[in-house]
């Protein structure tokens, strides 16, 4: 049990975060104390293990970034000592690592300077930092094909799994729950493509994403309403990339994919996780290794020529053994990208609502190196790059693909560089304005973020609601 007490609540998420990527299977309990003396206590079962104090006043903006800053140091650097060990991205908490160092490029750093601020500002890895870098400028190049002032993106939410995988916190519900009500769902949805289609004819669609959830959850019959009233809504005259996330096997069909193949899609996913049977059974994944290779191999049959795949590293009960022989085998399908996430188990996930002690895998930093070093070898080059909270080993999320097969929408997703107008339950739009105009988190920002109601009903019911909240800030 670790006891963190703060004075202000400016210190409490990077102090978390940090302790928790040290002591991942310790519980950590947060509380604010405005009236102590000390800026921040941190209790250890034994008795206190930290206690930093400063007279300082913290009302003033910029007296309380550089304190903030000072205290996550404090932390971070008596956690190295206790443990004798670095973490890979050290005291960067954010999910968004090449964000900060796109900025710093725009700023006019060059890569040495860049390397130098975050090894001495924030203790990444050499490693970690070189990788950094390398994305941000592939990032860079990527996203100056787009339009940012009259481009935009779109994202479709379908909300629906076969099954709830132990790991996952998405907002996402039981097919088979809504299997009656699906056809509702569908029509508010396309109410709401409608609507966007109308209020942003005259800007230029440059990407579109269908995620979920599961996308091939819906009937084939379903999903060809869905991708006929898209093409039949938008221009494609400016469309860079069009993906679906077929995601799970169990729930994609050749008649779904051949559905998919009528209409421009460029990409899609599908996803394994692992090809340990043992684990996708463990994990709640409904369907084998061998519907994996069978669904591939019959979508390339079909001519789809750009796909997708993510893995897991630090599954409940997987090694760097097991990795190495599920790489093995995907090499043998040879996809256009592959996706390497590290696990990251939050509390609205099954494990851990159930409070299990989730040992992470000891080696998997190996599991993750050893993600990359086949990446390599299938000639994928890393383009993508995000962290999640509570991350196993506070690592990061990588994609990897063909020099031509990178997803745009993945990074855009991640950058914040252009408006993403998101359709469908849970989902969140995030318009970008052309200058920083609003306050957000007590600073100004450029980004407004609209959300859709989670709750599939409420979305149903609310859907004119949904559509007015867009309509207040893309089309008036």
């Amino acid at each position: 049990m670790i006891d963190i007490i703060s004075k202000d609540t400016v210190f409490m998420y990077n102090l978390y975060h940090i302790t928790k990527a040290f002591f991942p299977n310790e519980e950590i309990r947060q509380k604010l104390e405005e009236g102590q003396e000390p800026l921040v206590q941190i209790k250890m079962d034994g008795g206190t293990c930290l206690s930093l104090a400063m007279k300082t006043d913290l009302s003033d903006p910029d007296t309380r970034q550089r304190v903030k800053a000072m205290v996550t140091r404090s932390v971070y650097d008596r956690w190295c000592h206790m443990t004798g060990r670095h973490l890979a991205w050290g005291m960067l908490t954010g999910i968004r690592p090449t964000k900060l160092i796109m900025k710093k490029m725009e700023e006019g750093m060059d890569e040495k300077e860049v390397f130098a601020f975050l090894r001495s500002e924030y203790d990444v890895s050499e490693d970690k930092s070189k990788l950094g870098i390398e994305i941000a400028k592939r990032e860079k190049e990527l996203l100056s094909r787009l339009d940012y002032k009259e481009g935009y993106s779109l994202y479709v939410g379908i909300p629906f799994c076969p099954s709830i995988c132990s790991y996952c916190s998405f907002s996402s519900s039981l097919a088979s729950a809504w299997q009656g009500r699906m056809d509702e769902y569908l029509d508010a949805l396309l109410k709401e493509i409608h609507a966007v289609a109308n209020g942003m004819q005259e800007k230029h669609l440059n990407t579109i994403y269908i995620g979920g959830g599961t996308p091939t959850t819906l009937s084939a019959q379903q999903l060809e309403k869905l991708l006929e009233k898209i093409q039949e809504e938008f221009s494609f005259d400016h469309l860079l990339e069009f993906t679906i996330e077929a995601g799970r096997p169990d729930s994609i069909t050749k008649e779904k994919l051949e559905v998919m193949a009528k209409y421009p899609v460029t990409r899609i996913s599908i996803n394994p996780q692992t090809m340990q049977q043992k684990t996708l059974d463990e994990v709640g994944r409904k369907h084998s290794v061998q519907d994996i290779k069978d669904v591939f191999y019959i979508a390339r049959e079909l001519g789809f020529d750009n796909i997708n795949m993510d893995l897991i590293a630090g599954l409940p009960g997987e090694t760097s053994k097991e990795m190495e022989d599920t790489l093995r085998q995907i090499e043998m399908l040879k996809p256009d990208s592959l996706t390497i996430h590290a696990l990251a188990i939050k509390r609205a996930a099954r494990l851990g609502q159930e409070h299990k002690e989730v040992t992470m895998s000891s080696d998997i930093e190996t599991m993750i190196e050893q993600g990359a070093v086949m990446a390599e070898k299938m000639d994928l080059v890393p383009y993508y790059l995000y962290r999640q909270k509570n991350i196993a080993g506070n690592f990061e999320n990588v994609g990897y693909a063909k020099v031509d097969k990178a997803g745009i929408y993945n990074i855009l997703i991640m950058e914040e560089k252009q408006t993403i107008i998101a359709t469908g339950a849970g989902a969140t739009t995030k318009v970008v304005l052309p200058k920083k105009q609003r306050m957000e988190n007590g600073k100004k920002s450029n980004l407004v973020r609209i959300e859709n109601v989670k709750d599939i009903g409420e979305y149903i019911s609310r859907i004119d609601e949904m559509i007015e909240r867009k309509g207040e800030w893309l089309w008036r």
